[in-house]
């Protein structure tokens, strides 16, 4: 019982970042450059929004650093040899080989976890001067974006199964297709038939919706590495105006092409996947929203998977939604010997 971590959470709304600054360097390249960085916006939403919500203290008494020490997601930038109470801050944190390393111009960037309080993600940016630390942040925006979202993630992963999930449902999804994801608790199984399943949570204003297509037409690793963004797109069209239709007969769901689709190539949970983000419309209606899709490559049983989250909600932001999709894709698992259980049986029906 004396081994476990019994300090209190981190504070802060999800998607926020403090950055502690000197309050004469917030109009600073280095300012400039975490406003484009970790305050990007994400252009695959129907509207842009930013990728966190960025907030600037500075540290000027003992309540200030109180504050920054027991927020959430927090970053302290600073030129190491400034003058003011950040740079002291800092000083007086970092070790001597960190501040050595930092004049040399080796290392610019040390993230930390739960350094004061738990669930705390907690990043010191520090260079020679201004335009330096401002260049080395542009020059590695993936890898110190990435260190923030990987937390958010796991954050956004507690803030969907808070309140349940339907475990019965996910059982389901591994014995009769051999992959699975946690379910939050108020989805519907819609349709689960061979190759396919959805499920819905409705709301009046909120309606979300996942669905699973799989297929060994693309059998081979080869295959998989060679898919094309336009291949699995066209792919999800044909999937979605037979499978999502709207209320109208000759309604349904498509990509919406006028806007930036993204398509990278990931690793989710340990499969190896395209990720695509987007928008759809609905067509021959006025409906429309953000999705995002995962097209997984299951390599014990020789086919892709595609796995794809979407809403519909007017009156909300979308970013909040779409994080709540990412982190209930990550929980994403695959049964390796699914085929091999799946031609048993059939053998044995057959005998």
């Amino acid at each position: 019982a004396c081994e476990g971590d019994y300090r209190k959470n981190a504070v802060g709304p999800m998607s926020e970042v403090l950055i502690v600054m000197d309050s004469t360097m917030w109009d600073s390249e280095t300012a400039q450059a975490l406003r484009e960085t970790f305050g990007g916006e994400i252009f695959t939403l129907p509207r842009p929004e930013e990728r966190f919500d960025l907030r600037f203290q500075s540290l000027r008494t003992q309540r200030d650093l109180d504050r920054a020490q027991s927020h959430r997601s927090v970053i302290f930038a600073s030129p190491i040899n400034d003058r003011n109470h950040v740079g002291g801050f800092m000083r007086s944190t970092l070790s001597d080989d960190i501040l050595d390393r930092i004049a040399r111009g080796d290392n610019f960037a040390f993230p930390l976890r739960d350094r004061w309080y738990r669930d705390q993600w907690t990043l010191f940016l520090s260079a020679g001067t201004d335009e330096e630390l401002a260049r080395k942040i542009r020059e590695n925006e993936s890898t110190l974006v990435n260190s923030l979202q990987q937390v958010e993630i796991q954050r956004w992963q507690h803030q969907v199964f808070r309140r349940g999930e339907q475990r019965h449902v996910a059982d389901s999804l591994l014995a009769n297709h051999g992959f699975n994801i946690r379910i939050q608790h108020d989805y519907n199984v819609n349709v689960d038939t061979t190759g396919f399943v959805t499920m819905r949570r409705y709301l009046p204003d909120n309606d979300r919706w996942i669905w699973f297509w799989y297929s060994d037409e693309i059998n081979t690793r080869e295959d998989f590495d060679n898919l094309s963004s336009n291949w699995i797109n066209d792919k999800r069209d044909t999937i979605l105006e037979r499978r999502i239709r709207g209320t109208r007969a000759d309604s349904y769901v498509q990509t919406e092409y006028r806007r930036p689709v993204e398509t990278r190539l990931i690793m989710l949970n340990g499969h190896l996947a395209y990720e695509t983000r987007g928008t759809w419309q609905m067509m021959n209606d006025l409906m429309g929203g953000p999705f995002l899709h995962y097209t997984v490559w299951d390599e014990d049983n020789e086919r892709i998977i595609m796995m794809e989250f979407a809403q519909f909600a007017p009156r909300y932001s979308k970013r909040r939604f779409v994080y709540q999709f990412e982190g209930m894709a990550h929980t994403f698992t695959i049964d390796p010997n699914f085929r091999e259980q799946a031609e048993r049986a059939l053998s044995m029906m057959m005998d």
